[in-house]
C-alpha cells in the first residue's frame, strides 16, 4: 500500500529546485538533495525512483512554468509596448529569483534532446511576433526580423543574471551593488528596444 503524500515529494522537489535554480548548483546529487531537504536518500528514491526521475519531473514543472508566463504576458490585452515592459518585470523578478533555471533547461534540452520541449506553445509567440512586426511599420522599433527582437528582449534579459558571478568580480560589485544595477535594466532595456 503506497504511503500517504505528506508534501514530503513537493517538498523535495522544491529543495531540489532551489538548489538547482536559484543556488546554481545544477550537479547537486540526490545526496545533497537528500540533506538540503533534510530527509534520507530513501525518502528521496521513494517519491523518484532516480536522479533522472526527479530532474524530469522538475524540468517539467520548469516548461510548464515557463509557458504559462509567456501566455500571460504575451497574450494579453495590454498595448504592446505595455505588454513588453510586462513580460521585462515579470521575467526579471523571475530571473533575480532563479537566476539558473534557463541554464538548467537548456543544459536538459541539449542533453536530452528537443522532444523535451514539444509541449510548449507557440502561438503566444507568434501572436506577439506578429505585434512586433506591426509596431515596426509604425515606426515605434527598429526594422528587422521580429524574432530579432523578442531575442534581444531575452538577451537583455537573462545574459547580466547568467554572467552574475563574473560581472561581480569584472565591476568590483557585492552582491547588493549588483542587485540595484539589475533593477536598472528595466528602464535601459526598454530604452535600447524601443524608438520613443
Amino acid at each position: 500500500m503506497p504511503l500517504k503524500n505528506t508534501g514530503a515529494e513537493q517538498h523535495i522537489k522544491e529543495t531540489a529546485k532551489r538548489l538547482l535554480f536559484a543556488e546554481g548548483k545544477l550537479h547537486a546529487t540526490t545526496q545533497e538533495i537528500a540533506d538540503a531537504a533534510g530527509v534520507n536518500r530513501t525518502a528521496l528514491h521513494y517519491y523518484f525512483r532516480s536522479r533522472d526521475q526527479l530532474i524530469a519531473d522538475i524540468f517539467q514543472d520548469a516548461m510548464q512554468d515557463l509557458s504559462q508566463r509567456l501566455n500571460e504576458c504575451m497574450l494579453s490585452d495590454k498595448p504592446f509596448k505595455a505588454r513588453t515592459e510586462n513580460i521585462i518585470k515579470v521575467f526579471l523578478k523571475h530571473m533575480i529569483a532563479f537566476p539558473y533555471q534557463e541554464t538548467f533547461l537548456i543544459t536538459e534540452i541539449n542533453t536530452l534532446g528537443h522532444k523535451l520541449i514539444n509541449n510548449i506553445q507557440s502561438a503566444p509567440v507568434k501572436s506577439y511576433l506578429q505585434d512586433a512586426a506591426s509596431e515596426m511599420e509604425k515606426g515605434n522599433i527598429e526594422q528587422m526580423n521580429p524574432a530579432h527582437f523578442l531575442m534581444n528582449l531575452f538577451s537583455l534579459l537573462s545574459y547580466p543574471l547568467i554572467m552574475a558571478p563574473l560581472y561581480k568580480k569584472l565591476f568590483h560589485l557585492s552582491g547588493k551593488d549588483f542587485q540595484k544595477l539589475i533593477e536598472e535594466r528595466e528602464k535601459i532595456i526598454m530604452s535600447m528596444l524601443f524608438k520613443k
